[in-house]
């Protein structure tokens, strides 16, 4: 755990009048995204704050290399090529998207929440049907137009061009990686300004304060596209996800318990089942461990836009944990079966030494 001295989990006082390092210049040199070791910087310890650019970027990228193999790295660079050819070939359709302005995206109500940037200002928007599962208004019905067209315009593009895109995942056979075609950066700043900070407040315990990266992408469901999405869980540690539009009928999210991978198997209890009724421009978001599907698109066709946000430091930190018994429900049971068991043997011992 050497590795870990030099990381602090929750950024000190010192880093809100530090001056983060712009890594963008050495991208060619850099194992991983730029915009990953700004983030990461962030938590990094005094000492190590203050040292020299290129002493950070070795103990960053000891720190990533650690969780992602030699696999992972060449997929990324084929992916960076990748999204480079796209980029320099399509031309977008709403150049607005590309380029955060919160007016522009976000509801009034959602933009003064995050603005005063308190628990009490997030009670004000924020409700919660089911522990753990947060929801609000957020989005604009411009804003979900816009890239509902800007992924329409890439998916005409794509086809016309004969281009051979990626889909978001492996569940998911409709829909576009919007990192892929540019809007990678903005994303960042969306999870950064606007996820961050009610995540560090709602999802501390798996690694919501530490985010530093993210995928993004749009999946779509209807009679012609996919209609449903089984059980899983998401390569995230929190994971946003906003209905679009369009018309539709079903298409429900259902949750049964957030699990450690472990656990991930074990049964759902009844008390464990909810369901979520999408409703266009209002956000949800939930643990990625927090096990959940979409049930059948009945009629229409309905569009989602989901950013899996990721910690660096947390996956980090997990590699030397055996408990996850602050957040998987399953850990937590059996931490309360084996102290029961304890006292039960106690006080057995007890009773025969009378």
């Amino acid at each position: 755990m050497s590795s870990l001295k030099g990381l602090q989990l929750i950024p000190s006082v010192e880093v809100e009048h530090h001056k983060v390092e712009n890594y963008e210049e050495l991208e060619s040199k850099l194992e991983f995204s730029p915009l990953l070791y700004s983030s990461l910087e962030r938590h990094l310890s005094s000492n190590l704050l203050n040292s020299s650019r290129d002493n950070k970027v070795q103990f960053m990228s000891d720190i990533l290399l650690g969780y992602s193999p030699l696999s992972q790295r060449i997929r990324t660079q084929k992916q960076n090529e990748y999204r480079q050819r796209i980029i320099s070939n399509y031309q977008p359709l709403h150049s607005m998207l590309y380029t955060m302005k919160a007016t522009n995206f976000f509801v009034p109500s959602f933009i003064k929440a995050i603005s005063e940037n308190s628990v009490e200002s997030f009670r004000k928007i924020i409700c919660e049907p089911y522990p753990g599962v947060l929801s609000f208004e957020m989005l604009q019905p411009r804003f979900c137009e816009m890239l509902l067209e800007e992924v329409e315009n890439f998916e005409k593009w794509v086809h016309e061009t004969k281009f051979r895109i990626m889909r978001p995942n492996a569940m998911s056979k409709f829909g576009a990686v919007l990192d892929d075609f540019g809007l990678q950066n903005m994303l960042q700043k969306f999870m950064e300004d606007f996820i961050l900070p009610i995540s560090r407040v709602a999802f501390t315990e798996v690694g919501g304060s530490t985010l530093d990266s993210h995928h993004g992408f749009v999946v779509e469901y209807g009679m012609d596209k996919g209609v449903d999405l089984g059980l899983h869980v998401d390569d995230a540690e929190v994971t946003l996800n906003v209905c679009l539009g369009k018309h539709f009928t079903g298409g429900d999210l259902f949750f049964q318990g957030v699990r450690c991978e472990k656990h991930m198997n074990t049964e759902t209890r009844p008390e464990e089942v909810f369901n979520y009724p999408h409703v266009a421009g209002r956000a949800i978001l939930h643990c990625g461990r927090h096990r959940h599907g979409a049930r059948a698109t009945t009629s229409g066709r309905r569009t989602n836009l989901l950013i899996w946000c990721r910690s660096s430091v947390f996956r980090e930190m997990r590699k030397y944990q055996t408990d996850f018994s602050s957040w998987c429900a399953e850990c937590k049971r059996d931490k309360e079966e084996g102290m029961l068991q304890k006292l039960a043997t106690l006080k057995i011992s007890a009773v025969s030494s009378l």
